[in-house]
């Protein structure tokens, strides 16, 4: 390996406190404000775990919860092949870190789920064999059972005191009163109970309500028919060239999103009814390439699925956008000074018949 020359990086030894070792390596530890997992030395130092092992577990352990963990999956994933991922995996079961667990669901399938640990001496020391700890991790919500306390205790060690022997539980109803032997301690003797007070029965447990399963749909139930594709009202020669080459024109700006021949003739309807309700191409281009889920294994479908559910409304015409115009308010009723008629003005005064008889402008 060639030595290599860094300005800034010798500046940054020198800023290390005490002398430098003579020889090995040298940390230079930068706390991480965030995007970092923590692992420990069992783990990276492991004595008996191959180094590719060990890379594959701390990648494991940093990937969110329900991220595939297949051999294939992560075979694409690393430039290692399939057969020394498999073997990685292997070691890393026997040694604790993963287990899988066959699980039934409540539709009646049989699944395998792979669990991580990042700690398998605590999940060994809470019980032996295959915890119960794993299978509850692995278990759905819907059918998953509440941990031991063995498991309990394993995640969230705390001291806790052993109590001495305790005697047999009465059966309900009755008096119970509970002895335990307490080393280099002693109380008085309590004063018995008057014989005229009646005991209190002590309360009946009440049982805890399981939860609601989650109803899940058949996987041969039928799916809902998809949405029809938008059409245009007219599909010219011009419209259709403009639309296929929109689409075509996609994966300059996703890579993911290369489709084929006839993915584009089938899509193309779609793109020319958004450019004939007067949509821009940059937005067509933004609303079909933002976004876009990690991995996407079906562009043709992902994009059907935008121009249909993301379809603009037509542009409203000039006529649509002119406010209407009130009628004007009706003049309200007035008493004529001079027969006492009811007539409509803005003003009081006399009606119509009495400013003609008295010579009065209107």
């Amino acid at each position: 390996m060639d030595t290599q020359h860094d300005t800034s990086l010798g500046h940054a030894l020198t800023g290390i406190p005490g002398p430098l070792p003579p020889s090995g390596v040298i940390h230079l530890a930068v706390p991480h404000t965030g995007r970092f997992t923590v692992v420990g030395n069992h783990l990276a130092q492991h004595a008996e775990l191959s180094l590719t092992a060990i890379g594959l577990a701390v990648h494991i352990q940093s990937l969110p919860t329900g991220a595939p963990v297949g051999v294939k999956r992560l075979a694409g994933r690393f430039p290692e092949g399939e057969i020394r991922i498999a073997a990685a995996l292997r070691e890393l079961e026997a040694h604790g870190y993963l287990h899988r667990v066959r699980l039934r669901l409540p539709n009646g399938r049989v699944v395998t789920r792979t669990v991580s640990c990042n700690r398998p001496d605590a999940i060994r020391a809470a019980t032996p064999g295959r915890p119960a700890a794993v299978r509850a991790a692995a278990c759905p919500a819907a059918v998953r059972r509440p941990a031991p306390d063995a498991i309990r205790a394993a995640a969230c060690p705390v001291p806790v005191r052993q109590p001495g022997p305790v005697a047999p539980k009465p059966p309900l109803g009755a008096e119970a009163t509970e002895t335990r032997e307490e080393p280099a301690m002693t109380a008085p003797a309590p004063a018995p109970a008057p014989a005229s007070a009646p005991s209190a029965p002590e309360p009946a447990p009440v049982p805890e309500r399981p939860p609601a399963p989650v109803l899940l749909p058949a996987p041969t139930a039928p799916r809902p028919p998809l949405a029809p594709l938008p059409q245009p009202h007219e599909l010219t020669p011009d419209l259709h060239r403009t639309a296929t080459a929109l689409l075509a024109d996609l994966r300059r700006r996703a890579p993911q999103l290369v489709l084929s021949g006839a993915d584009v003739d089938r899509l193309a309807p779609g793109v020319a009814a958004w450019i004939e309700r007067d949509a821009h191409p940059d937005t067509i281009r933004h609303a079909l390439t933002t976004d876009l889920p990690q991995p996407l294994n079906h562009p043709a479908r992902l994009l059907r699925h935008r121009l249909t559910a993301l379809l603009p409304p037509p542009l409203p015409s000039a006529q649509d956008l002119t406010p209407l115009r009130r009628a004007p308010a009706a003049s309200p009723f007035q008493t004529c000074d001079g027969c006492e008629r009811a007539f409509r003005s803005h003003r009081p005064g006399h009606c119509r018949d009495c400013r003609d008889r008295y010579g009065e402008a209107a």
